[in-house]
């Protein structure tokens, strides 16, 4: 279970590039930008309005993982703690 706590993290932990979420974002302002027939700068307000809200999704999605690496961790630390449990 910690070999899967460990997989889980590092599987699950973003990369330095861009996401998937990074790249929808820029997607939508500039499908926006383009339906306003505004320019890019318009497109670069747009991301500045909402990111705010991406950067608290960001946060709290690093949180979940954290604290369901600690769990997962914590879980095989108790499998493999029951296992030296003497059984009748």
């Amino acid at each position: 279970m910690l070999v899967i706590g460990f997989t889980a993290h590092f599987w699950v932990t973003p990369k330095e590039a861009l996401s998937a979420n990074d790249v929808a974002a820029a997607n939508v302002a500039r499908v926006e930008a383009q339906v306003k027939g505004g320019t890019s700068t318009s497109a670069t307000q747009t991301k500045m309005d909402t990111s705010k809200f991406l950067d608290e999704l960001k946060n709290t999605q690093e949180q979940q993982t954290k604290y369901a690496t600690i769990f997962l961790m914590l879980f095989g630390a108790g499998f493999l703690g029951y296992s030296f449990v003497k059984k009748d």
